[in-house]
């Protein structure tokens, strides 16, 4: 289906003076028709500039409602792996039309990033990148450098490669280059270690940390006879951590992940994205008034017991929160693995007691102060109650600590993402078998007395 442009001409010398960041911030304010029409209007390669950018939303949107042929040329101009993303996102049907357009190399190149598993450097990677035989000169090299890159994503770092196997030896960067002797041998600048590299198939997150560790701008993304597949960027890199902690916000806020700006999201898949989490969340809930149910002769003996589960369930379930988004943020950033569940464990209890000690003290200053300064009559055994409800304290905020600190292990160990162990499921959970601690603990205090 090829589509015809709006009638509708938007002022295009708004973007003359623009830098790509602003002219991109200034399209996504468009209605989605206006921003159509301004992307075929405008020069092609600058809109070229302004689709290699993921900060343009709706891209795949876009791409499919200009006219083809300008489609086509957008995805033909465009780094390829970027290309290849927003090739991703559109409908089968889109994408064979406009794949039918492409170059035959294009194409290929395409073909092949798409195959990666997503989140992994092979969907990252781009294969613009510079390599030459390791057996050149400086001044040969540096003459390629200036031939190709127009057409290359990065020419900070050069590859040098095996002249007979294509296998990678070692990188140069380019301030190296440029410093060297013209006459020189290529290798005599480049680095003396082996570079580091990644394959296909390693997760996004580790090519972060790589980049990171190593102050790198660049990693190659090798094959296993050490071609040079492509190479991975640091803003790539960047991109798409920003996108993937945005989806673990998400997640982490007790609903599914959406990729869309939120303002940009439909009523029917906002409330489809929530309401998933959210009913599971409900029935999990239920279980608390079943825990409820069951002690329902205890609450009937001591009505004061109710007067405090608002404040029992509220900490143990803000102390697994707490202990969730740490063990997940540290799980992220590699600083604990899977094998170390135990070590979390030893010190979560200690840290979970402590912190259970200090609120069970507020609660037994706040019972006592409240009683004496006749505020409120807490009943003859109001000694018994605060000590019940400052025991049931440490033992609910040390089971939230352990319990939410050892969920993002479950998760990962079960295949899951560590953010799905959400703060609104950990509260759940904690929420029920808080009770049953806080109704378990008063039978051995209040046992004879209240109860």
């Amino acid at each position: 289906m090829t589509h015809t442009l709006p009638t509708a001409r938007p002022d295009l010398r708004a973007f003359a003076s623009l830098n790509s960041a602003d002219a991109i911030e200034l399209l996504n304010s468009y209605e989605l028709e206006e921003a159509v029409e301004t992307l075929a209007r405008l020069p092609l390669q600058r809109a070229v500039d302004m689709f290699d950018r993921p900060e343009l939303q709706r891209a795949g949107e876009l791409m499919t409602r200009l006219p083809d042929e300008r489609a086509a040329g957008l995805l033909e101009g465009m780094a390829d792996d970027r290309a290849a993303d927003v090739l991703a996102e559109l409908g089968e049907a889109d994408r064979a039309r406009l794949s039918g357009r492409l170059r035959a190399g294009t194409l290929e190149a395409l073909r092949r990033l798409m195959r990666y598993l997503p989140h992994s450097a092979g969907s990252l990677m781009s294969t613009e990148f510079v390599s030459v035989p390791a057996d050149w000169t400086v001044e040969q090299t540096l003459a390629h450098v200036r031939h190709v890159e127009r057409s290359r994503e990065t020419v900070y770092a050069i590859y040098l490669l095996d002249p007979a196997t294509h296998a990678l030896e070692r990188m140069v960067s380019l301030r190296r280059l440029i410093s060297g002797d013209a006459d020189a041998p290529v290798r005599a600048v480049a680095q003396r270690t082996e570079p580091v590299s990644v394959t296909p198939a390693t997760d996004q997150e580790e090519v972060a940390r790589l980049i990171r560790r190593h102050d790198l701008l660049a990693i190659p993304v090798l094959d296993e006879a050490r071609h040079v597949l492509g190479v991975v960027t640091v803003d790539d890199v960047l991109d798409a951590l920003i996108a993937e902690s945005t989806e673990d916000v998400h997640k982490f806020g007790g609903m599914e992940a959406i990729d869309r700006p939120y303002m940009h999201i439909g009523f029917a898949a906002m409330v489809r994205k929530r309401a998933g989490w959210l009913c599971a969340l409900f029935i999990g809930e239920m279980l608390t008034a079943s825990a409820m149910q069951h002690y329902e002769d205890e609450l009937a003996k001591a009505i004061m017991l109710t007067l405090f589960i608002p404040l029992i369930m509220s900490s143990g379930g803000n102390s697994g929160s707490q202990a969730t988004s740490l063990l997940i943020r540290s799980l992220a950033l590699g600083e604990v693995r899977l094998r170390d569940w135990w070590k979390v464990a030893l010190r979560e209890i200690p840290t979970g007691i402590v912190l259970g000690a200090i609120l069970g003290v507020l609660a037994l200053l706040r019972i006592g102060v409240w009683q004496l300064a006749g505020i409120y009559d807490y009943g003859p055994h109001w000694q018994l109650l605060a000590l019940t409800v400052a025991a049931a304290l440490v033992g609910i905020v040390t089971f939230g600590s352990l319990s939410g600190s050892m969920l993002p292990f479950v998760m990962q160990r079960l295949g899951f993402d560590p953010a799905s162990a959400s703060a609104p499921f950990v509260a759940t959970l904690v929420d029920v078998t808080g009770l049953v601690i806080y109704f378990s603990i008063a039978a051995m205090i209040l046992g004879g007395s209240l109860l």
